[in-house]
């Protein structure tokens, strides 16, 4: 028989290697991690690490779930309900009394089983994200859409803000695979680039009118959300509230949250959300528009939006911006959606403020 070959620590080595490195490199890999639970654990490790994690500068807020309005109940609201009016209405509640497991979860190391922050384990992600001094980049994602939908709808919208809507795109139709429907509108490709008759008598105007309405109230909820988080964080460079579907984006970039800072938010008189203002939008459709991956898009509808205020809208500069962030605004199979659809005839809508 061998014997058992027995490893001694180097009595030499028996320091800690990582506290060679400097707090700048920590930092940069702290910076990573990025989500909030796991910035709470690495706080947990060592002192050097719960006086580093305030320093961060790239946090990610993921939400998901939401607790009532009193506080005195566990039970998680459904935000994945189909009626978007419930979603909306739950919102405010989302963003003020969500539990934010990381600080929540954690025990004391003494095993007492006492959470190791007691005084974070009850609040919300705007009490969290006090603990972050530095924070630069903030991404916060709620757990699913706030507009209802029937099952193979694509629906997507991303808003910028400052004060008020700057800019707003929304992409919709029907998602369909192309093997499937593509004999059928091979047969009937009379498309000569304008708006079927069928589309103003079957609905179809009136669904875009909907999805439009739908996802301005979803942006300028989630904006009016972020009033306190972009209060205590002067430092914050640029902004982005998402959902765990992809269904709407919200971002604010430096630009953007200066203007926030700077002039008073307009909230609406009749719910917890920023005031739309009066918009001009361009509607271009495609009956029918293949996709890369063996899909397809039927009724594919492209609104781009903006404040009918906006009087820099016919500069070159802020159009060559505009048509950058509608080109930039999905990735994948419906950024070249998107591509498509800015080649199609332009119909002008105009909608009142609300």
């Amino acid at each position: 028989m061998h014997a058992k070959a027995r490893i001694h620590a180097d009595p030499v080595l028996e320091f800690d290697q990582f506290d060679c490195l400097p707090d700048s490199l920590v930092l940069l890999i702290l910076n990573k991690l990025e989500d909030v639970r796991s910035l709470g654990r690495c706080s947990a490790v060592s002192k050097r690490f719960s006086g580093l994690v305030p320093h961060v500068h790239d946090v990610c807020v993921k939400i998901d779930r939401v607790v009532a309005v009193d506080g005195d109940s566990d039970d998680a609201l459904n935000l994945s309900s189909p009626k978007p009016q419930s979603i909306l209405s739950h919102l405010l509640k989302l963003m003020l009394f969500a539990i934010t497991k990381p600080f929540h979860d954690m025990r004391s190391p003494n095993g007492a089983g006492r959470p190791l922050f007691p005084q974070l384990s009850q609040h919300s992600p705007v009490q969290v994200l006090r603990t972050f001094s530095q924070v630069r980049n903030l991404r916060v994602e709620l757990p699913s859409g706030d507009v209802g939908i029937e099952e193979g709808v694509l629906l997507k919208w991303r808003a910028e803000y400052g004060s008020t809507l700057q800019n707003c795109v929304i992409l919709g139709g029907t998602l369909v695979d192309h093997k499937v429907a593509g004999n059928e509108h091979e047969q009937s490709s009379d498309d000569n680039g304008s708006m079927p008759e069928t589309f103003y008598t079957n609905g179809g105007l009136k669904l875009r009118v909907v999805w439009t309405i739908s996802c301005l109230i979803a942006a300028s909820t989630r904006h009016y959300l972020l009033r306190s988080i972009i209060n205590d964080h002067p430092t914050l460079r640029s902004l982005v509230l998402a959902d765990a579907d992809g269904q709407g984006t919200l971002c604010m970039g430096t630009e953007q949250l200066k203007d926030f800072r700077e002039h008073q938010l307009s909230a609406s008189a009749c719910s917890n959300r920023t005031q739309v203002p009066a918009c001009n939008m361009k509607l271009k459709y495609a009956p029918y528009l293949e996709l890369p991956g063996g899909l397809a898009l039927q009724g594919a509808t492209l609104l781009v939006i903006k404040p009918a205020s906006d009087g820099s809208s016919g500069g070159h500069g802020s159009r060559k911006e505009a048509e950058g962030f509608v080109s930039g605004a999905f990735d994948g199979p419906l950024r070249f959606a998107v591509k498509a659809l800015m080649k199609r005839r332009t119909y002008l809508l105009e909608m009142n403020g609300f």
